[in-house]
């Protein structure tokens, strides 16, 4: 564990590289994307040495992990959490507490029940949509056929900001094979009114990260190849 957390600086500064040179083949500039490191499973030291390095947000899949780590990590000024994973509606009073970002609302109730917990705590929280662009049964997200519908709810929700659109493609062995799916998801982006109307879209992993910034990503939630495998 010792060597893990002693490498997250070169790694983090290999992850940032890989993004910028993506950008630039995108024809974007460097530093128009915003890594979310994903620290799932790992200690609040790994944590403390990735924001030494410079990163300052940082995205949990599991709501109690996030409280404790929020907890342990209170005095680090300007770390912003990002609650990433699949959210029950019974956690929405929590994460709000913690999270600044919301990346996988996928229904219209747990949008409600976020919108009247930020709203009861003074604060707007900033929210993407989860989209099942696969239809995998096992993932969540809305379709996309229902996406409009949920959007337009979400804009009447008090105490949420829409900011943009999130995915998840099919695992795969090949990155090339995602490609699509992150195509499919800028598209409809354009289709709601492009990056003025849903600024953020958050896609890449650590596998497939770089194609994800080739087609569109603002936001990229790389986890292993910071902080080393689980």
């Amino acid at each position: 564990m010792t060597d893990d957390i002693e490498g997250i600086p070169a790694r983090l500064s290999r992850v940032r590289e890989t993004i910028d040179d993506a950008c630039v083949r995108a024809g974007r500039a460097r530093g128009s994307v915003l890594l979310v490191a994903v620290s799932k499973g790992k200690p609040a030291e790994a944590i403390r040495a990735a924001y030494a390095a410079g990163q300052r947000d940082f995205g949990e899949n599991y709501v109690q992990e996030l409280e404790a780590k929020a907890e342990a990590l209170r005095d680090l000024l300007g770390l912003r959490w990002h609650a990433i994973g699949r959210l029950q509606r019974n956690k929405a009073k929590q994460v709000v507490r913690l999270a600044r970002v919301i990346h996988a609302v996928d229904r219209e109730e747990l949008a409600t029940e976020l919108g009247r917990r930020a709203s009861a705590l003074g604060v707007h929280l900033d929210a993407l949509i989860e989209v099942n662009i696969s239809g995998e049964a096992s993932k969540g997200g809305c379709a996309p056929g229902a996406l409009s519908g949920l959007l337009a709810a979400m804009r009447r929700t008090a105490g949420l900001r829409v900011m943009g659109l999130m995915t998840m493609p099919p695992a795969s062995d090949d990155p090339e094979a995602e490609r699509p799916v992150f195509a499919a998801l800028s598209a409809l982006r354009e289709e709601l009114g492009g990056a003025s109307a849903l600024p953020e879209l958050s896609m890449g992993m650590t596998h497939d990260y770089a194609i994800a910034v080739e087609e569109g990503a603002t936001m990229v939630r790389v986890g292993t190849a910071i902080f080393g495998a689980r």
